[in-house]
């Protein structure tokens, strides 16, 4: 089933959706912390990039950033075109909103509501008109392959079904991004093999947008770019 369209104005195919012009990121403590440097980083629309490197490496940080949850010390971050560098918070949380989904290592789904309303829920945050989020959340759910599970909660579901419930809150408002931090860190090795083929296909057949950061080595040689992140320096292999 096809998701209804895109909750934002479309961008033009020319226009990345990410691009990190000389951002560094340095937390003032002492010593200073210098968890990026100098990164550069440009992401077109429909890329499927991965995110490799050790903890401590400025993953998170890197994820932080480009999900508008943090704000560099220095350089520009654009995002579909617009510079947020100067935005305030409330227009960043709008446009966080709007043009970022975000799929973590764990669900943070509610047990007490149902998958359906878990999201549905989520949408609110995403600025979807009332009308379009039942809608926006059963085509998502029947997406990932859990239109059968709309009515279960979701701790009646296996690992996998919960990531895939969390998948479907994450692209029902047809984000411009999709980021995914350690998705598979609390799966076994058969579902994560699930998982990732999913991913695979939201990339090849949706034309999502997805990064995904991750230290497995395995899930990282999945994608077909590939970026290292190492004592806050971003390499391209």
């Amino acid at each position: 089933m096809t998701l209804p369209g895109p909750a934002t104005v479309m961008i033009e195919s020319d226009q990345p959706v990410v691009e990190l012009i000389d951002v560094e990121r340095v937390f003032d403590t002492t010593p200073p912390v210098h968890a990026l440097r100098e990164i550069n980083l440009s992401i077109a629309e429909g890329e499927y990039v991965s995110v490799s490197g050790p903890s401590g490496s400025g993953k998170s940080t890197l994820l932080n950033i480009l999900g508008l949850l943090d704000r560099p010390t220095s350089g520009t971050y654009l995002l579909d075109g617009i510079d947020t560098s100067d935005l305030n918070d409330r227009r960043r949380a709008s446009v966080r909103g709007q043009r970022v989904g975000f799929v973590f290592q764990a669900f943070h789904l509610l047990n007490t509501r149902s998958v359906l309303d878990n999201v549905i829920i989520g949408q609110i945050y995403n600025r979807i008109p009332r009308s379009e989020r039942k809608p926006r959340a059963v085509a998502a759910l029947e997406r990932v392959g859990l239109g059968h599970r709309v009515d279960f909660r979701p701790d009646r579901l296996s690992g996998g079904e919960r990531q895939r419930v969390a998948i479907a809150r994450a692209i029902a408002h047809s984000p411009s991004l999709l980021l995914c931090d350690e998705p598979t860190g609390n799966l076994d090795s058969g579902t994560t093999e699930s998982i990732m083929a999913l991913f695979e296909d939201l990339h090849r057949v949706d034309g999502l947008t997805l990064v995904v950061i991750t230290h497995d080595e395995a899930v990282s040689a999945r994608a077909p770019r590939t970026v290292n992140i190492i004592d806050g320096y971003l390499t391209e292999q």
